[in-house]
C-alpha cells in the first residue's frame, strides 16, 4: 500500500538530502587522506662535506622522511654552526642539526632555539696523520712539531689542545698552525708547511693511501659530543610532528648504516661527490666501534650529557664559549621515541 504522495515527496528529499551529505563527507574525507604531510627544508652544518651529515643523506635517498611522515623536500647546507643558526632563524625553518658550542651561545644570546636530539656522540671522524716517511710514529714525537688545525675557536683547534694534554704537554711545547681546512692540510703537509695534519672523515679516507695514521681520535680521546638537533621555539609550539617524524627518520637511517654500511656508502657517494670506495671506507670507519668504545659515533637522538660537558670544556680551552650551559633549560626531549628519553 502506497502513503500519500506529499509523504512520497518528502522520504524522497529526505533520501537525496542524505546521499548529498554522504557524498561531502565521503570527499572531505578522501580530501583529509590525501593531504599531503608539511614540505619544508632542513638544514645541516656541512652537508654534502662533513661526515656528521651523511644519515640525512640516507634518509632522503631511502625514503625515510616520507615514510614517518616529514615531507622534507630538501637539505640545506652551511658553513658551521653560525650560519646554520642564522638561516634557521633567517629562513623560518623549523630543525637544524648544528654543533653544540655554537647552539648554547646563540640561546644564551636570547635566540629561541631548544636542543632537541643528541647527534654525533663522538669524534671518531678524526685522525692525526703524517707522510709515511715521517719521523713521527707515535704522540710523543708531537713535541716540538707544527700540528695544523682549520681555524681559531674549531673542533679541530680544540682536540689538538685536548690531544697534547693526554701526554703531559702544553701548546707551548708544539706548534700549533692554522691551514683553514681539511683538504688545505693535506697540501700543507706535502709542502713540509706543517709536520702533522688534523684530518677529518671523509677527507681523511680520500688521503688515507698517501698518509700514516699516528693516531685515532677514539682511541685517545672520551667521547665528545660533536653535533645535535636543534629546534625553533615556534616549531615545538606550533610543528611538533614534524620535528619528531624527522628524528625518526634519522635514527632509521642511523641504524640502517649500521646494519648496511656498504649501501650507505654508495648513498653517501652520490651525495657527497665520492669514489663509491672512499664513501665506503667513510661509512665503515664510523660505524665500526673501537675495542673499549662505550658510544657510537652517530647516535639515535639520545642525550650524553657527559659528553657534551666535555666538548663544552674543549671549547672552552680555545676561546670558543665561556659560560656554563644550563642543560635542563635548554634541552627538551619530548621529541625522542620513549626509549631515548633517558640520558645515557
Amino acid at each position: 500500500m502506497q502513503g500519500p504522495p506529499e509523504m512520497a515527496g518528502r522520504e524522497k528529499r529526505t533520501m537525496m538530502g542524505m546521499r548529498r551529505r554522504l557524498i561531502c563527507c565521503a570527499a572531505l574525507a578522501a580530501f583529509i587522506f590525501i593531504a599531503p604531510a608539511r614540505a619544508e627544508q632542513i638544514v645541516v652544518s656541512n652537508y654534502g662535506i662533513a661526515a656528521n651529515g651523511m644519515p640525512y643523506a640516507v634518509a632522503m635517498e631511502k625514503g625515510f622522511f616520507k615514510q614517518e611522515g616529514a615531507d622534507v623536500t630538501g637539505i640545506l647546507s652551511s658553513n658551521g654552526g653560525g650560519t646554520t643558526i642564522r638561516n634557521l632563524l633567517g629562513g623560518n625553518l623549523d630543525y637544524g642539526e648544528v654543533d653544540l658550542a655554537g647552539t648554547v651561545a646563540a640561546i644564551e644570546q636570547g635566540n629561541d632555539l631548544h636542543i632537541i636530539s643528541d647527534n654525533v656522540l663522538t669524534v671518531g671522524e678524526f685522525v692525526w696523520a703524517v707522510k709515511p716517511d715521517s719521523p713521527i710514529k707515535s704522540l710523543a714525537d708531537f713535541k716540538g712539531h707544527k700540528i695544523g688545525y682549520t681555524n681559531p675557536r674549531s673542533t679541530s683547534q680544540a682536540l689538538n689542545v685536548l690531544l697534547v694534554q693526554t701526554i703531559g704537554l702544553t701548546q707551548a711545547d708544539v706548534s700549533p698552525t692554522k691551514v683553514g681546512g681539511f683538504g688545505e692540510q693535506v697540501v700543507a703537509l706535502d709542502i713540509g708547511a706543517i709536520d702533522v695534519a688534523t684530518l677529518a672523515d671523509p677527507v681523511w679516507s680520500k688521503n688515507s693511501a698517501k698518509l700514516r695514521t699516528v693516531v685515532r681520535a677514539n682511541d685517545v680521546l672520551p667521547p665528545l659530543c660533536n653535533v645535535i638537533g636543534v629546534a625553533t621555539g615556534k616549531a615545538i609550539a606550533e610543528h611538533g610532528d614534524f620535528l619528531r617524524a624527522v628524528l625518526r627518520a634519522r635514527r632509521k637511517a642511523v641504524e640502517f648504516m649500521y646494519a648496511h654500511p656498504d649501501e650507505a656508502g654508495d648513498i653517501v657517494a652520490k651525495i657527497y661527490d665520492l669514489d663509491p670506495t672512499i664513501a665506503r671506507q667513510a661509512v665503515h670507519n664510523l660505524t665500526t666501534m673501537a675495542s673499549g668504545a662505550t658510544r657510537p659515533y652517530w647516535g639515535t637522538g639520545r642525550f650524553d650529557i657527559k659528553g657534551m660537558d666535555g666538548m663544552i670544556a674543549a671549547q672552552r680551552s680555545v676561546g670558543a664559549y665561556s659560560g656554563t650551559p644550563n642543560w635542563d633549560k635548554m634541552i627538551d626531549r619530548s621529541f625522542l621515541a620513549d626509549d631515548l628519553k633517558k640520558d645515557y
